[in-house]
C-alpha cells in the first residue's frame, strides 16, 4: 500500500524535526518500486510547512541545537561529495533558527554519511535494491540495530524476513514506536537489554540463587 507507506514514512522520518532515536533513517527500496516511492515520499514531504514550533500549522520545526544542525549540513554535503542526489531540501534554511529542509537524498551508498551514521535529522536517506534478499543485506551493513519497519502484503513472507533483519524490534506494515507492553531496545551500536514489558521489569530486579547438596 504505497500511499500509506509514504504517510507513514514522513512521520516516522519527520517527527520532531527527525531527532528521534527510532525515527526512519535509511529506506531501502526494491527497484521495482522505487521511483514510484520516492516521487509519492516527496509529494507527502513537499506538502508540509517548516516553521515555528509554535504555530498549530507548522509541520516541521527547528533542530535543538547548532551542534545538531552543523551535523546535518555535514553529513549531507560529504554524501553529495560523494555521489547522493538531493530530490528535496539538501540545505540549511536561511534565517533565524536552527531549521534544516526536509530532504529525501537517492542514489545513497553504505559509504556515505547519511546511511552510516545516525542522521538526527530531517534527512531520508533512499536506497534502490534489486530484490528483498538484498534489502535485507543492505538493511544489515548499518552498524546500528535498533528498530526497522518492513512493508509489504504478504505477512508470511515479513515474517520470515523480520527474523534476519538484525533489530531489536521489526515493526511489519507499520511505523517503529515505543510501547510500554513491547520490550524495547537494540543491538549493535544501539544498544543491549531491554526495557519495558516484563522482560524490562526483570532488568530492575534481584535474582537471588540458594544451593543445597
Amino acid at each position: 500500500d504505497l500511499d500509506l507507506c509514504c504517510t507513514t514514512a514522513f512521520v516516522a522520518r519527520f517527527q520532531n524535526a527527525g531527532q528521534s532515536c527510532i525515527a526512519a533513517k535509511r529506506f531501502i527500496i526494491v527497484q521495482d518500486i522505487f521511483d514510484a516511492f520516492v516521487e509519492r515520499f516527496a509529494e507527502e514531504v513537499k506538502q508540509k510547512r517548516v516553521g515555528d514550533p509554535l504555530q498549530e500549522d507548522t509541520d516541521i520545526g527547528p533542530l535543538a541545537t547548532d551542534s545538531i544542525l552543523q551535523d546535518a549540513v555535514r553529513q549531507a554535503e560529504e554524501s553529495l561529495a560523494r555521489g547522493a542526489r538531493v530530490v528535496v531540501g539538501g540545505r540549511r534554511r536561511e534565517g533565524r533558527g536552527y531549521f534544516f529542509e526536509p530532504t529525501i537524498m537517492t542514489d545513497v551508498t553504505p559509504s556515505m554519511a547519511v546511511f552510516s551514521e545516525e542522521t538526527f535529522a530531517p534527512i531520508a536517506a533512499c536506497i534502490s535494491v534489486a530484490d528483498e534478499k538484498e534489502a535485507i543485506a543492505m538493511a544489515n551493513q548499518s552498524s546500528f540495530g535498533l528498530g526497522a519497519s518492513l512493508w509489504t502484503q504478504d505477512i508470511e513472507k515479513a515474517e520470515r524476513y523480520a527474523q534476519d533483519i538484525d533489530a531489536g524490534a521489526v515493526f511489519i506494515n507499520g511505523m517503529v514506536k515505543s510501547d510500554p507492553r513491547l520490550p524495547f531496545g537494540g543491538v549493535k551500536k544501539s544498544g543491549y537489554g531491554r526495557e519495558l514489558s516484563s522482560y524490562g521489569i526483570k532488568e530492575f530486579v534481584n535474582i537471588k540463587t540458594v544451593w543445597v547438596r
